[in-house]
């Protein structure tokens, strides 16, 4: 019988690989293995920078060695990621060949999948090239930052699912980032029916845990997918790993801002209950989230909203940084800071332009990725101004030991992900995370937003008792109410 992943005997890595394992990536290892003798796949969730990717290295190179890898394996993973791969690789197990599928001439290298050991592939071309992939079969299809398939009706994770493969391995930090439907959709793909249909896990597991707060249930989907999930914290296995510190940095709109944000929320307000009252607040979702938006521009810098009275309204946060930023730097901190609004980056370049601090840009519009990374592990430069969505995943950035969030996000797991690009192994200083939340403004009330889904994830993976309440995250009418009230 496959025991449970923490009473398995932990593997050594075997000769000729490049590195030693961590005891408890040794032992991922061993769990690694017991997948594969037992024919099954899996999802390894440990926490952002534990060594995911190393491990995995891991045991290619030991079915390598035991003469079992007589098929390529095929690693799909973020383009941002891609880089990352073929360093690791070229590390870790130089005995591996590999043939990355990237770029447009990818189609002239199809005809080598078949001889070699490792195919590297990015989520993009995964779906392009499907029907190319379907000619193979794999000996095993990992996929990197799994969460990208987390919705099962999207063409990614139909391709995801097309792939044939005798083995398949999930990787990712976050199996779960807003609701039970994700972790279906993952479990689809790497045990299909495990969990039933999706019909059937909605009615029997999330509508009775995210709805109801059923405690038996919850237990009962823990014991299910406790074989075929591995999961292990910094604070559990990291002792080595410095720490890390997460500020909540208040910052009080001034008089003019405030009126400009109360002026946009009350307009919003009466709009949106009039709205909800004559349609409900399902088929209001998009107005409500348009409104959300502009009040989040209207915390970070009133400018983004492109209004005529917006353009002399000063903003609290860019004025904090510019007093906080200077000092920071005079300390010798190497800085990374996050926002979800390009616009926004913008504005702060022209500030740090002001200031004469040198700075990196990583936006998705960002062309030699590699290098703006390799500039800033270098040690020349002190701060990289990243957008959430083209860098908070898959970059490795531990020349970094302070992190500033300049506006929080709804999905927690997003911001984690970001802030773990520098509090990873290999980090040998403390870090520092830096969130900044306006006051009395409709980001606090994100916050507690947040603080609900870190609760459902934490409960499924310790099988946490406490449920009773758990909510649902589709916005309710209070929800509503909270957002915009006053």
């Amino acid at each position: 019988a496959l025991k449970e992943p923490s009473a398995l005997a932990p593997l050594p890595a075997p000769a000729g690989f490049r590195a030693t394992l961590r005891p408890y990536q040794a032992q991922g290892l061993g769990w690694l293995q017991c997948l594969r003798r037992h024919g099954l796949g899996g999802i390894l969730a440990d926490d952002m920078g534990l060594g995911k990717t190393l491990q995995t290295l891991a045991h290619l190179a030991t079915e390598k060695a035991h003469g079992r890898l007589r098929k390529p394996a095929l690693i799909v993973a973020p383009v941002s990621a891609l880089g990352n791969w073929q360093q690791e690789i070229r590390r870790f197990t130089p005995e591996l060949t590999l043939l990355t599928l990237h770029g447009s001439r990818r189609k002239e290298c199809f005809h080598r999948i078949g001889r070699t050991d490792l195919v590297l592939i990015g989520y993009p071309a995964l779906q392009l090239d499907t029907e190319a992939l379907l000619a193979h079969e794999f000996y095993l299809v990992v996929l990197d930052e799994a969460q990208t398939i987390k919705n099962p009706r999207a063409k990614v994770a139909r391709a995801a699912r097309a792939l044939r493969a005798e083995h398949r391995l999930c990787l990712t930090g976050t199996p779960l980032e807003n609701h039970l439907g994700e972790l279906w959709s993952l479990f689809e793909f790497v045990q299909p029916g495990y969990l039933g249909s999706e019909q059937q896990f909605q009615r029997h597991y999330r509508r009775p845990i995210e709805r109801d707060g059923n405690e038996r249930r919850m237990q009962a989907l823990t014991a299910r997918i406790a074989p075929l999930i591995l999961r292990r914290t910094k604070d559990a296995v990291a002792n080595d790993l410095p720490p890390k510190t997460e500020i909540v940095e208040t910052i009080v709109l001034d008089d003019a801002q405030r009126d400009f944000y109360d002026g946009i929320r009350m307009s919003m307000h009466g709009r949106i209950r009039e709205l909800v009252q004559r349609q409900g607040v399902a088929r209001s979702q998009i107005t409500i989230l348009d409104a959300l938006l502009k009040l989040r521009q209207a915390c970070c810098d009133p400018r983004l909203l492109d209004l005529d009275d917006s353009r002399h309204v000063p903003s609290a946060k860019l004025d904090w940084l510019k007093a906080v930023l200077p000092e920071l730097v005079a300390e010798g901190r190497r800085i990374l800071l996050f926002s979800q609004f390009t616009t926004m980056l913008s504005l702060i370049e022209a500030a740090v332009r002001e200031l004469g601090i040198a700075y990196c840009l990583l936006t998705g519009e960002t062309q030699q990725r590699a290098a703006v990374v390799e500039r800033f592990q270098s040690g020349t430069v002190p701060l990289f101004l990243i957008s959430l969505k083209a860098g908070g995943t898959a970059l490795n950035l531990t020349a970094a030991d302070t992190v500033i969030h300049y506006d929080p996000w709804w999905n927690p797991a997003a911001e984690a992900q970001a802030t773990d690009r520098a509090h990873r192994i290999g980090q040998s200083r403390p870090v520092f995370v830096y969130k900044l939340i306006a006051q009395d403004t409709v980001e606090e009330r994100m916050l507690a937003l947040q603080a609900d889904k870190r609760a459902l994830a934490e409960r499924l993976y310790a099988g946490t008792p406490g449920l009773a309440g758990a909510t649902s995250h589709a916005l309710s009418d209070a929800d509503v109410e909270t957002l915009f009230g006053p």
